[in-house]
C-alpha cells in the first residue's frame, strides 16, 4: 500500500512541476476569458503527461541498480555468476535482442528487466532467487525476464503511463472549470478561481487512482505474456511451471514501485484492480492450457 500511494503521488508531482514550468513559460494559455481551448489543453495535457513517463523510462537503468543496489556481473566471480552470464546470452539470442547487462541484488526472491531499448537492457536477480530456486527454475525466471525486454513491455509500459497521464491532465482541468464556473464563480469575474484549483488537485487524485488500476490491468497482461515467451525460449512449459509455483510459496522481494511491474512476482496491493501481477494460480493455469 505505502509503495502504490508513493507511486501515485510521485505521479502527481511529476505532473505538477511540469504544470508549474510550462505556466511559467506561458505554455498553459487555454484558459481564457471565453472558456477553455480544448486544442490547446489537449496539447498542454500531452506534454505533461508523456514527460514524466518518458524521463522515467529513461532513467530506469540506472535509478534500478541505485535503488536495488544491484552489482552488474562485469567479470564472474564464481560458478553462480558465470552461469547466469551464459544463460542470459543464450536466452536473449534466442529472442533475437542484445545481451543486456545482468545484476545480482541482495534481497528475498525476486527478479526484473528494467531498459529502454531492447538491445541494452538490463535483468537483475536477488540473491534469495538464487538460493531458494533450482537452475532450471531460474533459467526459466530468467527467460521470463528475457522475454519481457523483447516483448517491448517496458517501452508499452511507458505509453500507456503517459496516456493516461495525459487524460488526468486533461479531464481534471475540464472538470475543474465546468465545476468553478458552475458553483464557485461570483460576479464579472470570467477568471477560473479557487474552485478551479481546489476541483482539479482532488480530479487528479481521483483519476490518477482510476489511471493506475488501468496500468495494473496492462500490466497483469503482460505477465502471462513473458511467462508464454519464457516457455518458448526453454522450449518447454514446465520450468516455468515449477518455478511459479516455487515462486507462490516464497514472499516475493519488495522492489520500488517504478518496477514493481517488472519483476517476477509482487506483493498484493489494496486489492486484485491495483496489483501488477496476476495471481500465481492463474498464471499457472494459462501455461498449462498453452498448446
Amino acid at each position: 500500500m505505502k509503495r502504490i500511494v508513493l507511486f501515485l503521488v510521485t505521479n502527481l508531482a511529476v505532473m505538477a512541476v511540469m504544470s508549474i514550468v510550462l505556466s511559467l513559460l506561458g505554455v498553459n494559455r487555454f484558459l481564457t476569458a471565453n472558456g477553455l481551448q480544448l486544442s490547446t489543453l489537449m496539447a498542454f495535457s500531452l506534454v505533461v503527461g508523456f514527460t514524466g513517463a518518458i524521463f522515467s523510462l529513461l532513467i530506469s537503468k540506472p535509478m534500478a541498480k541505485w535503488s536495488t543496489g544491484a552489482r552488474v556481473i562485469d567479470t564472474p566471480s564464481n560458478s553462480t555468476e558465470l552461469w547466469l552470464l551464459n544463460t542470459v546470452k543464450a536466452l536473449s539470442g534466442r529472442a533475437g535482442i542484445g545481451m543486456p547487462e545482468v545484476a545480482v541484488y541482495n534481497g528475498e526472491p525476486n527478479a526484473f528487466a528494467t531498459g529502454a531499448f531492447k538491445n541494452s537492457a538490463l535483468v537483475a536477480v536477488s540473491t534469495g532467487l538464487l538460493e531458494g530456486m533450482t537452475k532450471e527454475e531460474v533459467e526459466a525466471v530468467l527467460g521470463h525476464e528475457v522475454a519481457h525486454i523483447a516483448n517491448g513491455d517496458m517501452v508499452t509500459m511507458t505509453l500507456i503511463q503517459g496516456v493516461v497521464n495525459t487524460f488526468v491532465v486533461f479531464l481534471a482541468r475540464v472538470v475543474g472549470y465546468a465545476v468553478d464556473k458552475a458553483v464557485f464563480r461570483n460576479g464579472d469575474n470570467d477568471r477560473p478561481g479557487i474552485g478551479y484549483m481546489i476541483t482539479v488537485f482532488v480530479c487528479e487524485i481521483l483519476f490518477g487512482i482510476a489511471a493506475s488500476m488501468i496500468v495494473a490491468w496492462f500490466s497483469r497482461q503482460r505477465e502471462f505474456r513473458a511467462d508464454a515467451g519464457s516457455a518458448q525460449l526453454l522450449g518447454n512449459r514446465q520450468p516455468m511451471i515449477h518455478a511459479l509455483a516455487r515462486l507462490g510459496g516464497m514472499a516475493p522481494g519488495e522492489l520500488p514501485k517504478s518496477m514493481a511491474a517488472s519483476g517476477i512476482s509482487d506483493k498484493p496491493g489494496w486489492g486484485a484492480l491495483f496489483s501488477t501481477h496476476p495471481p500465481m494460480e492463474e498464471r499457472i493455469a494459462a501455461l498449462q492450457s498453452m498448446r
